[in-house]
């Protein structure tokens, strides 16, 4: 049995709801095969201040812990939506946190336009990147260093990894899983969420 790892998703206003729900659900969701006791993930929201954001739609979310005060993560998922192609992409608190957390974590990744967040930050220079399709000629443009990858679902460079927009999130988390714990659990756990996932999960993987 492989060790546990703690998954933190960041939060802000105007975050999409699907590009933290569904990574949320994946990993939560997820068991090793043969033990129902241990869990392979601890999964945390984090936002800036902690305070309760207002997610796409109006949606409320209560974080579970603030920029200041929060676990180690072995893995940091950046989220997109309106927040991220718009204040957040400007919050200098933000983009700062993302690049010191690159430091510690085993894996950083991205969903949707959270890819202008690590591009921001230079996370994505000289890598292959995806992001949502309205936003390949933006991310491809303002970071003419990122080599943008257009038509998949995610692309693995290693430690870093980017998915395309929205639902695409499912495809890059079943890739995690499938990375860190092996196929089996990875299609233990798309049979348990009543998921259809294809072979490879229509992605990139490091060469």
């Amino acid at each position: 049995m492989d060790r546990q790892r703690t998954v933190g998703i960041v939060l802000f206003d105007e975050v999409e709801v699907l590009d933290f729900a569904a990574p949320f659900e994946v990993f939560s969701t997820t068991q090793y095969l043969d033990s129902d006791e241990t869990k392979p993930f601890v999964v945390n929201t984090v936002s800036e201040t902690g305070a309760q954001v207002r997610a796409r739609n109006g949606l409320l979310v209560q974080p579970d812990y603030n920029f200041q005060k929060c676990p180690h993560f072995d893995i940091l998922i950046v989220p997109g939506g309106p927040g991220a192609r718009g204040k957040e992409f400007d919050n200098d608190v933000m983009i700062q946190w993302i690049v010191g957390q690159m430091t510690v974590v085993e894996l950083m990744a991205s969903v949707c336009t959270g890819a202008l967040l690590l591009a921001k930050g230079g996370l994505l220079d000289g890598l292959k990147a995806t992001t949502h399709w309205a936003s390949y000629d933006r991310l491809e443009s303002e970071f003419p260093k990122v080599n943008v990858q257009r038509g998949v679902k995610f692309v693995d460079q290693g430690s870093v990894i980017t998915s395309a927009g929205i639902s695409a999130g499912i495809n890059m988390s079943f890739h995690i899983v499938c990375k860190l714990l092996g196929s089996e659990v990875a299609d233990a756990t798309a049979r348990q969420m009543e998921y259809d996932i294809e072979p490879g999960y229509l992605g990139i993987s490091p060469d």
